[in-house]
């Protein structure tokens, strides 16, 4: 309502209070509408990271656009090219022959089948009445493929007897036969070759069982999925010494790299099959060997990397989830944090808001940014010693960091805690001494991609099957991606890796045994090669 100016009091004192009054509702209603204000900055992106999430590319990569704003105020290409101060040196380039593009050739130990296009026989006459003469040809090659074939191993064991003593005399049976050899599945229709052909369509290929029984059904063989689960579990169990292998080697390295991501099981003891599990992956090993060893578990308790590391000494690298932090609290182990995760927040927060400049998220964005490309220089230049890379690391992202440490602290200040850029510097500072402690060690790296790229097989592979059917069944998988992963990270082709261990499983309980079998001991024994071993 309009002001009556008459029905104001005359008294000085009274006027006052009023103005106090109006003040104090001033104030009320200009700190409530800062509230409204963040609380509607909230909600919009929350709402710009769904649309992201459901309609925007994945990818954390800059676009053309995002790149020549960033160089505005990004120092990183800078820094990481600034000079050393010495002299460049001028190195000779030997002249060379560049290799003209185009499609590549088909193997030349693939079979051949040549189909001659010729001109009828009365064409081979000229005018003139001579002979035409062969004089060259032109060929060009297509790629056949030949729809998978069934074929059945009939194992036959001849019985021998004496037809005259009927063994009386021989001092043994009666009747005597070569032992049975070891099978993979006793008592299963299935080959080491169809085992092997069922785990990579499976657990490499992505392909559930319910297609691959349609698959089979369309190549003319009736196997239902029950059976195809069966036998992988049974395979699971049959290769738990060598994922008991893995752990130990995995455990014997200098750092060990964890993450886990979530599995639906169902028939698990009391539980409702809506709940969600967990798969763990440890990724690690002695130096210069990657291996990769899943593990299932109900839960997501700190208690399974506790277990599983259980007396290990040296680097463990992971992200924030805090059921990583008592293991780092362990003696002797020192837990390094994973910088794409405080990237990926800090991006996130950066396409929530259009907001750009000095305090903006693209800042930060910016700043990880110039991590990576002093680490991907310094990795470059083989000439450096792990002693000498360490201090060049140091010497060229301490200053840095700490300057970027203390735009983090001014942003804290600023920025409310709910918002999407509040929580990547509340992320960020809380993990900071996690994030730097790569910095002291040559065998660390930023972060922890190598397990996040580890575990991305199986999270396509659950986008396709969606679920394991029982605990016994997510226990084999663990099992069997340990094995495929662990090939593929060592050169070797999973299907001819998984049918010669099938073929050659020891049938033993010693340890030792299994060890030659290992996918990186394979690798390096070079026993399989596709010129020597084909698939068809």
């Amino acid at each position: 309502m309009p002001l009556d100016v008459a029905e104001l009091p005359n008294d000085v004192e009274k006027l006052k209070s009023i103005v106090i009054d109006l003040e104090r509702r001033f104030v009320d209603m200009r700190t409530e509408l800062s509230r409204e204000r963040a609380r509607a900055e909230h909600y919009w992106a929350q709402i710009e990271a769904f649309r992201r999430k459901v309609f925007g590319r994945s990818s954390e990569t800059w676009s053309a656009e995002e790149r020549r704003q960033q160089s505005l105020f990004n120092e990183a290409e800078q820094i990481a090219a600034e000079p050393s101060g010495e002299p460049a040196e001028t190195v000779a380039v030997a002249a060379h022959q560049r290799v003209k593009r185009g499609r590549r050739p088909l193997p030349a130990d693939l079979p051949r089948e040549q189909i001659v296009h010729d001109i009828p026989e009365a064409e081979k006459v000229c005018g003139c009445g001579h002979a035409l003469v062969r004089i060259g040809e032109e060929s060009s090659e297509k790629l056949l493929i030949v729809p998978a074939s069934w074929k059945v191993q009939r194992h036959v064991r001849p019985k021998y007897a004496c037809p005259a003593c009927e063994g009386e005399n021989s001092g043994s049976a009666a009747v005597k036969i070569a032992p049975a050899p070891a099978q993979l599945l006793p008592k299963s229709i299935a080959s080491p070759a169809l085992a092997a052909f069922i785990a990579v369509s499976k657990f490499c290929d992505a392909l559930p069982y319910y297609r691959q029984e349609k698959i089979y059904a369309r190549l003319g063989m009736d196997i239902s999925r029950q059976d195809l689960a069966s036998w992988m579990i049974a395979v699971g169990r049959r290769i738990e010494p060598m994922v008991r292998l893995l752990r130990e080697e995995i455990r014997s390295g200098p750092v060990v790299n964890i993450d886990e991501t979530s599995v639906q099981v169902l028939d698990e003891p009391g539980r409702a099959n809506t709940s969600s599990s967990s798969m763990w992956v440890f990724v690690g090993g002695p130096p210069g060997t990657k291996l990769i060893c899943y593990q299932y578990h109900p839960s997501r308790s700190k208690r399974v990397p506790l277990d599983y590391l259980d007396g290990y000494r040296g680097f463990i690298q992971t992200d924030g989830y805090e059921g990583y932090g008592e293991v780092g609290r362990q003696p002797g182990i020192l837990h390094a944090g994973c910088w794409a995760h405080a990237r990926r927040k800090f991006f996130e927060a950066k396409t929530a808001t259009k907001s750009t400049g000095a305090g903006s998220a693209e800042i930060a964005v910016s700043r990880i940014a110039m991590l990576y490309a002093v680490e991907k220089a310094l990795r470059a230049d083989t000439a450096l010693s792990p002693e000498q890379f360490v201090e060049k690391r140091r010497e060229k992202l301490l200053p840095h960091l700490d300057q970027f440490r203390a735009w983090l602290k001014e942003r804290s200040l600023q920025v409310p805690p709910s918002l999407p850029l509040g929580q990547a510097i509340a992320y960020t500072l809380g993990e900071w001494d996690k994030l730097v402690r790569y910095l002291n060690s040559p065998l660390l790296t930023p972060d922890n991609n190598v397990c996040e790229n580890a575990i991305r097989p199986f999270v396509l592979g659950r986008k396709n099957w969606l679920f394991s059917g029982s605990p016994a069944g997510a226990h084999a998988s663990a099992a069997i991606y340990s094995l495929i992963e662990t090939a593929k990270a060592a050169g070797v082709e999973p299907y001819l890796y998984l049918r010669y261990l099938f073929s050659n499983l020891p049938d033993s309980d010693d340890p030792a045994d299994f060890k030659p079998y290992l996918p990186h001991a394979v690798a390096k024994a070079d026993l399989l090669d596709f010129s020597r071993v084909r698939l068809y």
